[in-house]
Order: structure tokens, then sequence, then C-alpha cells
């Protein structure tokens, strides 16, 4: 999802990006062993601050609650063409397109506290003097100051050393944040203490507020503090209050001896005891021994994939990639287990973690199916908590920020999150349960009371089989709304009812499940056979917008052309409707400009696909920097040329890369770089809500996946290709545990019970995969 209220940079930079053999070549004398030196030095977190990739660079541990990390003045955090930070905040999501989070941005500085606004008293700083890594951030300031910051799951520790000055000051602004802030608190609670209390709104448009609370501990005590209110700075002062202007707080140090500073800020979006209590149980301890702490945290996550071969570009933008897909979603709950409902009611996480920030419309697609295979417990818990969401506020989320419904994208992202864990056995003891909210979900629509819009346009959808597109119509809530986009609705309620069908009929629910099933064909009402395209249909029935498939309405960030692919539960249907196989692969061909992406991938990628960040619509290619677009090179699998699945992958994985603009577009909470982890293994969801992964040619000649043997019994995976290269890239066929394969999926019991999938790879492609039974089925 991207909405941005400023753009930077003007496409993905060129200098960064190598050809095709540069970007993915794997010469065997490049070929590291598994293992060689540590995991995290391969990461760059800087990837994606460039170009409104919006990633962040500071510290974070794997689904962490905290995401310390610098502030320059761009709309959601850092961006790396800027010079000044206005202060290191606690809360960040990565990859988010609008303002969101930001909270309590904290600055050293030197001298008098004259400005209180951090936009004036920003610190200009260079990259030369900075530095990140998985779980810590440093930064040289122009002042004089170093900054470095680490984490735990609930708490931010920053270590400032200062120059030789009795007005070492740290600042602590709690009315400045990246969203709307509508009130807030500080008190300086003793010599060592300052607590804040923070209440904010607003995610691309007005939302309810949510409330976090912090308090932060130093090591030592201050000097001197105070406070201030808009403009006005008041030493001595130990609280202050305000509505949406500045609020804020400074503490004082003498540092002509002693010119370190450390600090622990821990954070509730339950309470202030919250907060304390969080601080007690994970605060305490030096900044060295919390960083190493966090880089161990990560390390340990990304040893479970082992990569062999590949360039130093692509294995850095690999396990960069890999990282990124695990700062998302994030702990909710404290350490007591309590935390705030989205009824607003503070509840306790018995036997589970409560998660929050859920970025469905995106997330749904890749980043859920990768975790459930890399991180099945706490996908358990996630899933666990979308469904206390319904149990607790009525109904399923969309887009969900903290303690509160957005409301931002469209269709219903949730069934297939929701589905996907059933599949992969993450729901066992909850099926019912699960089911039970997403059939309310499926059937019905949020009363006019209650935040979530959920499916908007279901009573014209249940009706007519298409939600109609309404122009201009009128938000009934905050956010999004399916009218606007009546034909992607339709094609994503189409995908979702799928889904659901499937797991209806699983559990002997047959009524539901052929009502499920029938639904999941409403993709063919919006199918305008004059065009041989899907389009928009208005509240009377009639086709509406462009009849230009490239210039079509009514799409949720895309056109015509991109949502073509999106009936990932029926594609020979959708394969018959535009005039068979043939007719496909043709169309294919030209969406994907296959004729000029074999002459020249890297060129085809970023000159002819990609049009800038945000240029979603009026096209007619291909476009991997957004999420409609994630399973089409798949399509290929389903047409019987499976090679050029492989061709066009492998030309979109070389838009990822190692440097700030390496990233396509905004990362999403990880599900970009979810897509480029799952591409580069060969191993993709192609069907998100099922247990169905496709197959392509990986780029590293092995990868070792350790599993957990709760989910999966033989705790590991080996995915090989041998000389696999730019040229070699084409499968010739395939083995699991020695055993001829001609499939081009693999489900989760296949993943179960494999322990070796092993693809013999050459120059040109083969028959391999092209038989009616080779393809991923359709859902029935």
């Amino acid at each position: 999802m991207r909405w941005t209220q400023r753009l930077r940079g003007t496409g993905v930079a060129v200098a960064a990006a190598a050809l095709l053999g540069g970007a993915l070549a794997i010469p065997a004398a490049q070929a590291a062993p598994a293992g060689d030196g540590q995991l995290t030095d391969l990461v760059n977190p800087f990837i994606g601050t460039e170009n409104e990739g919006n990633t962040y660079p500071g510290a974070a541990v794997p689904f962490g609650m905290v995401q310390f990390s610098p502030d320059t003045g761009h709309n959601t955090g850092y961006d790396h063409s800027d010079t000044h930070i206005r202060g290191f905040s606690t809360v960040h999501l990565s990859g988010v397109g609008c303002g969101l989070g930001g909270d309590l941005p904290v600055l050293p500085t030197t001298g008098d506290v004259k400005e209180t606004d951090y936009a004036k008293y920003a610190a200009e700083f260079s990259h030369d003097d900075e530095k990140a890594s998985p779980g810590a951030y440093k930064v040289g300031l122009k002042s004089g100051i170093d900054a470095e910051l680490t984490a735990t799951k609930r708490t931010g520790v920053q270590r400032y050393t200062f120059p030789a000055t009795d007005k070492a000051n740290v600042l602590l602004n709690a009315g400045q944040s990246l969203h709307k802030t509508g009130s807030t608190k500080v008190e300086i609670l003793d010599s060592r203490t300052v607590r804040t209390a923070i209440t904010g709104s607003g995610f691309c448009q007005d939302t309810k507020p949510y409330t976090v609370y912090t308090i932060t501990r130093f090591d030592r005590p201050f000097t001197t503090s105070g406070t201030w209110k808009g403009d006005t700075v008041t030493a001595g002062s130990k609280t202050s209050s305000a509505g949406e202007e500045r609020n804020g707080a400074y503490v004082r140090f003498d540092t002509s001896k002693d010119r370190t500073v450390e600090a622990t800020t821990a954070l509730s979006y339950v309470d202030a005891k919250g907060a304390a209590l969080n601080l007690r149980a994970e605060g305490g301890r030096s900044y060295d021994h919390v960083a190493k702490a966090a880089q161990r945290a990560w390390e340990d996550r990304l040893d479970d994939v082992k990569a062999q071969g590949g360039s130093e570009t692509v294995r850095r933008t690999f396990y960069s990639s890999l990282y990124r897909s695990f700062l998302a979603p994030n702990i909710g709950s404290d350490v007591d287990g309590r935390y705030t409902g989205w009824d607003q009611k503070v509840h306790r996480a018995k036997g589970f973690t409560y998660y929050q920030n859920w970025s469905l419309w995106d997330t749904y697609r890749t980043q859920a199916q990768l975790l459930s295979l890399l991180a099945p417990h706490e996908s358990r818990d996630m899933a666990l908590s979308v469904l206390k969401i319904d149990e607790e506020s009525g109904w399923l989320p969309k887009w969900g920020y903290g303690t509160v419904e957005t409301n931002i994208m469209t269709g219903d992202p949730v069934t297939p999150f929701l589905t996907n864990a059933y599949q992969q056995g993450l729901l066992k003891g909850h099926e019912e349960e699960a089911y039970r909210a997403l059939k309310k979900n499926a059937d019905g629509v949020p009363p006019a009371e209650s935040a979530p819009v959920g499916r908007e346009a279901n009573k014209e959808y249940l009706s007519d089989g298409f939600a109609p597109y309404i122009k201009g119509r009128p938000h009934a809530k905050p956010g999004d709304s399916d009218y606007d986009h009546g034909a992607s609705a339709t094609l994503e309620y189409a995908l979702s009812d799928a889904m659901l069908g499937q797991m209806a009929g699983e559990l002997g629910h047959d009524a539901d499940a052929k009502r499920y099933a029938e639904r999941a064909q409403n993709y063919r009402k919006i199918f305008d056979a004059s065009t041989g395209f899907f389009r928009a249909r208005d509240k009377a029935g009639a086709f509406t917008g462009p009849a230009d498939p490239a210039k079509s309405e009514g799409f949720h960030e895309g056109t015509s052309w991109q949502y073509q692919w999106l009936v990932p539960q029926d594609l020979p249907g959708m394969v018959d409707l535009i005039g068979g196989k043939q007719a496909t692969n043709d169309r294919l061909d030209s969406f994907f400009a296959y004729e000029e992406l074999l002459k020249d991938p890297a060129k085809t990628a970023r000159e002819v696909w990609v049009n800038g960040p945000y240029d979603y619509y009026n096209a007619d290619k291909y476009n991997p920097q957004n999420e409609p677009d994630l399973i089409a090179p798949y399509t290929y699998l389903s047409t019987g040329q499976p090679w050029k699945t492989t061709d066009v992958v492998h030309a979109a994985l070389t838009l990822f890369t190692d440097t700030p603009t390496g990233m396509t577009g905004n990362d999403d909470l990880g599900t970009m770089s979810a897509w480029n982890v799952l591409s580069s293994i060969g191993v993709f969801p192609v069907q998100p809500g099922t247990d169905t992964w496709g197959l392509s040619t990986p780029v590293f000649e092995r990868v070792d996946l350790t599993l957990d043997r709760r989910y999966y019994p033989k705790g590991r995976l080996t995915v090989k290709a041998p000389g696999t290269s730019d040229t070699a890239r084409y499968i010739q066929s395939a083995r699991a545990d020695g055993a001829d394969y001609g499939k081009t999926y693999l489900t989760t019991d296949d993943i179960r019970d494999t322990r070796e999938l092993s693809f013999t790879v050459g120059d040109k492609p083969s028959e391999w995969g092209t038989s009616e039974q080779a393809a991923p089925p359709a859902l029935k």
C-alpha cells in the first residue's frame, strides 16, 4: 500500500542496479559456505531508506514493540537524502506509506534550551559518521555528540557521548511525532526518571486515537531539568500537559568529566503501570549488554536460513530482506500479559503473546506465509491476536495500527490471512472460532457505530455478484472505501470467498462451502467480453470508466491489466475467459515485455516496468513495486510455460539491491522483503490463503531452512540448484528426496514430508512442469 505526502527521488536508482548478470550471477568461485561469519554482518538496515522504500535504519529486535530510530523530516521517519535528525523516536513501521508512529523523539543537545520545535533544533549529521546493524544504530552529530541506540522487546536503550560541558541536555519531545498528536502529558518523577503519555491518531486519514505510555530512566541523576509547552520553556517545572501544541521535557547533565549518559525508555499501550513493569523486567542493563543480546537475537533468527552461493550483493540483499521480514507485526502486550484491545478495554493474554499492527492487504500475499514457515509459533500467536480483535470489538480487522482500525486499503484481506494460518496448521483448537469470525465477516457488514468498514460493499456483492464502483461517494467512515475501488474489491472478495469455502469444506460446513465456492466465481461478473479484461460496474450494473484496460477505473492502486491475474483460486477459468493458453501467454508476454526482458532483464525492469514509486495508474505493464502484481509472474505455471516465471522473477529481483534505493516501492511491513526472500529461494505462495507454494529456479545453489519441529516434524528443508546463474536459470528436472518431481508446486504437507528439493538447471527452457497435471490446481 502506497500513500505519500511527499515524493523523493525519480525512480529506482540506476547507479545501484547492475544488469542481471551482475546482480544475480552466481560464479562458483564466489560461493560462500553456510555459516561463514555472522549473518548479521550481511544486513544493511539502510536499504529502502531512499526513493520511498520508507524503511527505518534504527534498532529493534524481531517483532519488538520498540523500533528506536532517527527521524529526519520525512513523513514516515527517515530519508537517506536528509541531513538533519529531529530526534530518535521509539515507534516505527517498516515501509508504510503515511506518517505513523514517531512517538517521543529524543535528542541530545548542548547549551541552553531555546527552541521547542524539533524541526528547528534538529541536529546536522553526515552518513560518514553513521552506522547501523541489526539491533544497533550509531551516529555522530555535527554538534560533537555521539548517539547510539539499541532495543529489547519493549524498551529502547540509548547512549550519548557528549563533549566536556556542564550543559549536556536530553530533549524528550512528547508533543511532536509522525502522526497527529492529540494530547500529551510529561512528568519528571525524580532526578533520573521522566514519564509521558501520548495520544495520537491518523494514518493516511483521520482515525480513532490511541495512547502510548513511556517511562525513561537515566543511569545517573541529572543536574537540572524543566519542561516546555508551545514556545515557552520553564526551568524547574516538573509537569506539563498539552493538547495539540508542542509539549516536552529536558534534562541536563554535567559531562565535564563523565561524558557518557545512558537511558532506557519502556513503552506500554495499556497504562503507566505497564510501562513501569516493562522497564523493571527489561531495563537495568547496560547499553553494551543490550546491544549484544539484540545482535544474538537477530543472528539466531537469520541462522534459520543458510544460503550458499550468490554474489555479495545478492547475499546482502537477501539477508537484509529476511531481516525486514521479521520486523512486524509487533508485540502489543506488556510483560504481565495485559494489552489494550480494540474495545479500548484492558485484557490479559493467557497462553500466547498479543501482537498488533496489521497491514493485511499487503502481508497476506507474502509475509504471512514466510512467517508461517520460519516463525510458526509467533505466527500462531499473531493469528490468535487477530481473533481476539474480533472477540473484543465485534469484527475482524482490515488495516490495524496499535489499538485501532484505520480502514486503509480495500477488499477482504483478513480472510486469506486467517485461512493461511488454518491451512498451515497454526489454528489447532481454534478452527471453529476462526471460522465463525470469518463467516460473519464474509456475510455481513459492520454496523455504522463500529469503527471497521469490513466488506463495505457486501450488500451489493451478495445480491448482484459484484461490488459497484461509485465514483465520488462520501465515505461513511475514515479510511478507504470499497465503493471507490469496486472492481478490485470484487476480485478480492471472490479470492477470499474461495479460501473460506475451502476451509468450510474441510471443517464439514458443506452448505457454506458450496455457497462460498459459487461466490468465488464472481470474478466473472466483472469480465467485459468486449474488451477481454475485467472492468468496473456501476450501481446499475453497467460497465463504467474507460474501455482501455490501461486507463481503467475502480481498481485500487492499479489497472485492469495488473489485476487481470488476481484470480489465484481459478486460473484455468480465467485462462478460458481470456481465450485459452495461447491467448493468455500472449497477454502475459505483453504485460511483462517479455521479448525486451530476454534481451536486457534489468533495463526492462527499470525502464519498462517501473515508472516511479507511486505511479500505479495508466499502465499496461507489470508493476513489481506494488501488491496486486506480486503473484503475477507465477501465472505462467498455469499456462504451460513455467520457465517464463523464472525469467520474470529473476528480472524483478534485480530491483532489490544493497543500497538505500534498493527497495521496490514501500516495504509495507515486510511484504516486499518477503517476496524477495521467497522468490530467491524458489518457493512462493501462489494461492494466498491456501497451502500451495509455486516453484521457480532459486538464485542460490543451496538453501538450508531450519524449521520448527512442532509444526514441521522433519525439522528442515534443503533446496538445491547446483550451478544456478543468470544464464543457467532454467529447471531441467526436479527431485524430492531423490524421487522425480514433475509438479510446479508443493503443498505444506509436501514441505513437512520432504527433506530435500533439488533442481537440475540449464541454459535453455525444458519440458519440465509443462503438463496439465503439473500446474497448481484450481480450488473447488
